[in-house]
C-alpha cells in the first residue's frame, strides 16, 4: 500500500474522490448523516496587499471585521445561492458551526441563517503547533455522525482540512467537502463540490 494511503488510513480519512454523484448524492444529503466541510466563499484579495494582511492573521477583535479579509459581493452572492440550493433541494441542516473570523461567519449566516463560533476552526492566525494540538479534536468532530436526519456543515479555512490531511485536499473559497462519519475517529470523503454544484445536483 503506498505510503500516502497508509498515512490518510492512519489518520481515519480515506481520500475516495468522487464516490457520490448527483441524484444518489442528493438523495443520501435528505436523509442526513453527514458533515458538510465549507471553505468560506470568495473574499477580496484585494485587502491582503495591505495592511490588513498583517492584522487579519491576529485580530485583537474576531467582531471587527474591519481588522481582517471578508468577503467580496460574489462570495456574499456564492454564500447566498448554496443556502437557497440547500432549501430547495430539501437538505437538512443541523449545527452549523463557524471559525470565528468575519467570512467565515457571514458565509454561514448568509447561507443558513446562523452560525455557532467555534475556535476548533481556526485555520489562519495560529502557529502551527497550535494547529497540530487542535487536529484530534476536529477529528473527532468529523468522525461524529450529527442529529438523525440533519447534516452538521462547518464553515472554516482551507487550514484544518488541509492539515489533516497532509494537503491531499485543497479546497477552493466556497468549495465543499462531503464527508461521511464512521465513528470513532474514523471518516471519509464522498464528494466535493464547487459554489454553484448545489443547484446543479438534481439534474446530474
Amino acid at each position: 500500500m503506498a505510503p500516502r494511503l497508509l498515512l490518510l488510513l492512519w489518520l481515519g480519512l480515506v481520500v475516495l474522490g468522487q464516490s457520490l454523484q448527483g441524484p444518489e448524492l442528493l438523495g443520501e444529503l435528505r436523509e442526513g448523516g453527514y458533515v458538510i466541510y465549507f471553505r468560506h466563499a470568495e473574499t477580496d484579495q484585494s485587502q491582503g496587499a495591505t495592511e490588513l494582511a498583517n492584522k487579519d492573521r491576529i485580530p485583537a477583535d474576531y467582531l471587527d471585521c474591519s481588522l481582517q479579509r471578508n468577503l467580496n459581493a460574489r462570495g456574499r452572492e456564492q454564500s447566498l445561492a448554496i443556502g437557497q440550493a440547500f432549501r430547495e433541494l430539501g437538505i437538512p441542516v443541523g449545527a452549523v458551526l463557524s471559525s470565528p473570523y468575519c467570512r467565515c461567519r457571514d458565509t454561514a449566516e448568509l447561507a443558513f441563517g446562523r452560525s455557532t463560533r467555534s475556535d476548533l476552526l481556526l485555520g489562519v492566525g495560529i502557529t502551527e503547533g497550535e494547529m497540530q494540538a487542535k487536529l484530534p479534536e476536529f477529528r473527532r468532530l468529523l468522525s461524529t455522525p450529527p442529529a438523525p436526519g440533519t447534516n452538521t456543515v462547518l464553515v472554516a479555512h482551507l487550514g484544518p482540512l488541509n492539515y489533516l490531511t497532509d494537503r491531499a485536499i485543497e479546497l477552493e473559497q466556497g468549495e465543499a467537502a462531503v464527508i461521511r462519519p464512521l465513528g470513532e475517529g474514523g471518516y471519509e470523503l464522498v464528494a466535493r463540490l464547487e459554489p454553484g454544484g448545489w443547484a446543479r445536483l438534481a439534474a446530474r
